[in-house]
């Protein structure tokens, strides 16, 4: 029984469940989105209007959904309405009362729906429309005069809809009608009665584009004689419909006229003859395939100053296919000349184009520019010749000679195949102002003379070449430069000293990314003090920060005062010092993305106080601490520091998850791209999810970890420096010491008169004369030594002397060496005799000086006497680095000034 009642309450659990998460999901679709009066309703798949919106809305976008109806009752209540957007629904019938319910109303669009036929009824409230969108409806026909109560209308859009016919209806009105729009209908005829209803209006601009026009019938234009732009585009006219229709313009007021891909395949000079009583000053007829214009074909153009001729097929220009057109400014011939072989254009063919200003002849293929091609273009300004196939591998001081008298600001040569720039192959081009010299094949060194007679020069591009190669004076022709691209050209600097860019006083922008650069030096900029941009991205940078390099890091952007944009992304750095960025207090945007930076010094960016965008992502960064980013955080409008292995403990990171629950500044990727990486059991979770509450717990702790971190290593750098300098400190102590007190303790009843007697080895002897007596010449410390060898008194025996000497001497020094211990003399007489009166008169008067480094035990073997018998300042080692020897002079002077005493 438990489980026939356990499984259908189960089975009705889970239902419950399906159920209550779809209904959520249905009500999470229907919510709009309201911004300052708009309304967006778009995309909730709503079958009826939303009851509740704000009652002020002026803006209500209903677009993309599933309305059958739009009921003027539930629209009242939004009476503020300024624009109404219901396109792209499944709408068919229309509410006559919903302009009266919205008396504001000026722009509705209804586009998109199954209007196939407009009642009369439809609009005669709207009076106050400015624009109506009825495109993409399916209507075939206007019948009646549904329009006529629209005096405002401003555009009419009947676009993409099935019309046969230009006619909206049966007498005039569209009083204020400015724009009408029919293109992609079924249109095949242009009657004059069809456009009659437009008698009375201001019509500037129509569109018949993409409709099969077959017939014109004269003076069907004639109604229109304050239309302004006419654009016919694709569309089958071919060469005698075109003339037809320029003829039928006359009387207009046409000025704009786009025939774009209306197989106009030739032009003859009668095309645009009709053209020659309007006041066109735009005609478009590109992608028309043209593979003939007739001579003299342009001469009724006389006020055109807009001729597009692009994407067509000419195989000959000669000196008279321009004529006429003395008022053209800008001069389209893109893609103009045949591509199936080089096309002829003859000398002075543009002669004619005195007032042209923009000439765009990219994407052609020309036999030969010659010293008169451009001749006569006595206002030419801008000239483009990218991706043009002619002769223009080497450009040389003549090539361009045709354009010496025209005030050229702009001249683009872009993959246009030039390998080599001659000596003065701009000099004719004074006015010109940016050259562009992109994506070609020049590989050479710069040397400065190509570039002579540039002196208005403000940009050039040179990026996207095979190898340029920069010597110091390679821009010294061009100091008014202000942008430099050298983006992907091999880059490569010959002589650094001085550096190339240090003329380029005015330069702003210097693009010098993806050129595997290794190696410059700290000087590279120097000068640029007005340098506010500067691409360095995809190179080979990271040796010069790094702390062993030789030399030390190159701070290589010193003297950027003025750089705002800095792109350093990958250029493998794995350091960055602590001075890299100093100085660049205008920086807003830097980029370090895709490096390999770990440790960021806590300095690094404390002049960065403009800083709006940092970009530190996909590097190796584990910690984010307050005392590195706090302040070039503070005014952050952009971070992007995502791919990175984050080390999610309270000291890496555990400021920069509270910073990122709190701060308004833009941070893309999260949560998703700022994971944890260790360690373990964070693995794998948000950043911003860490949990920092353990966090607070530690702060007692620090300042007890700062004391014992800072005992601990002061501890061990005392115990280092004595180890390793103790004897340095030793002798200096000893030195002032003894300058204040003198060598020698007093000891009553003293009266030697000798200092020390000397115990040695005859093979010893030498040292001894070396390194000993010369102390006797200390006037300072006076010391006197006996000296066997010199002391001793004539006709006595050796052995009376010895003993004589060392009653006579305060201190007898045994200088102990492997020949010491195996001298017979030394072992069986002088050592006892020492030994024996230092016993028998309780004093402590030995010294010992060990040259060599002899066991305790072997001491003991071979003299009986060990280490520890004696006290440590009477033991002495000889040091094997010279420049310890003065300390064991001092150190010996104090073991013979110490006192005779036994404590």
């Amino acid at each position: 029984m438990k489980f026939a009642f356990y499984f259908p309450m189960t089975l009705l659990h889970s239902f419950c469940t399906i159920y209550t998460v779809c209904v959520l999901s249905v009500l999470a679709k229907k919510q709009c989105t309201v911004t300052q009066g708009r309304a967006d309703c778009s995309h909730q798949q709503l079958s009826e209007i939303p009851s509740d919106l704000p009652r002020n809305i002026t803006v209500l976008d209903l677009s993309h959904n599933q309305l059958k109806q739009l009921p003027s009752a539930n629209l009242s209540k939004y009476d503020q309405l300024v624009q109404l957007d219901v396109g792209f629904n499944i709408l068919h019938q229309f509410d006559p009362a919903l302009c009266e319910n919205l008396p504001l109303l000026k722009i509705l669009n209804l586009q998109h729906n199954e209007y196939n036929k407009i009642s009369e009824k439809y609009f005669i409230s709207c009076t106050n429309l400015i624009e109506l969108h009825l495109n993409s409806n399916g209507i075939s026909s206007i019948s009646g005069n549904p329009f006529e109560k629209l005096e405002n209308l401003c555009v009419l859009d009947m676009s993409r809809n099935k019309m046969t016919s230009t006619a909206l209806g049966t007498k005039q009105q569209l009083p204020n009608l400015q724009a009408l729009l029919l293109f992609s209908n079924k249109i095949s005829e242009l009657k004059r009665e069809a456009l009659e209803f437009l008698g009375n209006t201001s019509l500037q601009k129509l569109d018949l584009s993409s409709n099969s026009v077959k017939v014109i019938h004269p003076g069907c234009f004639r109604p229109l004689r304050n239309l302004h732009t006419l654009t016919i585009e694709n569309t089958q006219l071919g060469p005698n419909l075109t003339q037809q229709l320029c003829s039928e313009l006359v009387g207009t007021g046409i000025q704009v006229l786009l025939l774009s891909n209306v197989q106009l395949s030739k032009v003859h000079n009668t095309t645009f003859t009709g053209l020659a009583a309007t006041n066109l000053t735009t005609l478009d007829i590109s992608k028309n395939s043209l593979s003939q214009i007739d001579s003299n074909s342009f001469v009724f153009l006389k006020d055109v100053e807009v001729l597009n001729l692009e994407d067509n097929d000419i195989s000959h220009v000669s000196s008279v296919t321009f004529s006429g057109l003395s008022k053209v400014k800008s001069l389209n011939l893109k893609n103009f000349f045949s591509h199936s072989k080089a096309s002829k254009l003859d000398d002075l063919s543009f002669q004619w184009l005195k007032n042209l200003e923009f000439l765009n002849m990219d994407n052609n293929k020309i036999s030969n520019l010659t010293e008169n091609t451009f001749m006569g273009l006595t206002s030419l300004k801008v000239l483009s010749l990218s991706q043009c196939t002619v002769n223009l591998q080497t450009i040389t001081n003549k090539t361009f000679s045709s354009l010496a008298n025209s005030p050229l600001l702009s001249l683009n040569l872009t993959k246009t195949g030039i390998a080599n720039l001659e000596k003065g192959a701009f000099s004719c081009l004074g006015h010109l102002q940016t050259l562009d010299l992109g994506l070609n094949r020049i590989n050479q060194e710069l040397n400065g003379q190509e570039f002579l007679g540039l002196q208005h020069i403000e940009m050039i591009y040179l990026s996207y070449n095979n190898h340029l190669t920069l010597s110091s004076n390679s821009f010294i022709s061009v100091p008014s430069l202000k942008k430099l691209f050298l983006r992907k050209t091999g880059l490569s600097i010959m002589y650094p000293n001085p550096s190339p860019f240090k003329v380029l006083q005015n330069l702003t922008i210097l693009d010098l990314s993806n050129n595997n650069i290794a190696n410059i030096q700290d000087n590279v900029f120097e000068g640029l003090s007005n340098l506010r941009i500067l691409n360095f991205q995809h190179n080979n940078l990271a040796r010069l920060w790094k702390h062993f390099n030789p030399g030390g890091p190159v701070l290589f952007l010193k003297g950027l005062c003025s750089l705002e944009i800095l792109s350093l992304v990958s250029n493998g750095f794995d350091e960055i010092p602590a001075a890299a960025f100093k100085g660049l207090s205008q920086l807003q945007k830097l980029e370090l993305g895709e490096n390999n930076v770990n440790i960021l010094p806590p300095s690094l960016f404390d002049d960065q106080r403009s800083l709006l965008i940092l970009d530190i992502q996909k590097n190796l960064i584990t910690s984010v601490e307050k005392a590195v980013f706090q302040n070039v955080f503070s005014n952050l409008k952009y971070l992007s520091m995502d791919g990175n292995p984050f080390d999610c403990t309270c000291e890496s990171i555990g400021w920069f998850s509270n910073w990122l629950n709190t701060t308004n500044t833009s941070v893309p990727g999260l949560p998703s791209q700022y994971i944890c990486n260790t360690p373990l059991r964070y693995h794998g979770i948000a950043v911003d999810l860490f949990d920092t509450s353990p966090c607070k717990d530690v702060g007692p702790f620090k300042a007890l970890f700062i004391l014992t971190f800072t005992f601990i290593t002061s501890f061990m750098f005392l115990v280092m420096l004595i180890l390793f300098q103790g004897w340095r400190i030793q002798f200096y102590w000893n030195v002032s010491l003894n300058r204040m007190f003198g060598f020698k303790e007093i000891d009553p009843e003293e009266n030697f008169e000798y200092d020390a007697y000397i115990i040695h080895a005859k093979k010893d002897m030498s040292w001894v004369e070396r390194n000993l007596i010369p102390l006797e010449n200390d006037e300072r410390s006076k010391i006197r030594f006996c000296f066997e060898e010199r002391d001793f008194e004539a006709g006595i025996s050796e052995l009376v002397a010895i003993v004589k000497s060392i009653n006579r001497s305060r201190k007898v020094i045994f200088v102990v060496t492997q020949y010491f211990l195996h001298d017979p003399l030394c072992r069986r007489f002088k050592i006892h005799c020492a030994f024996q009166q230092a016993v028998e008169q309780n004093r402590d008067s030995i010294i010992l000086i060990f040259l060599e480094d002899i066991p305790d035990y072997k001491l003991n073997h071979t003299i009986y006497l060990r280490r520890g018998m004696f006290k440590s300042r009477c033991i002495l080692d000889w040091p094997t680095q010279k420049e310890r020897v003065n300390a064991f002079h001092e150190k010996l002077k104090v073991a013979l000034g110490s006192t005779n005493l036994i404590n």
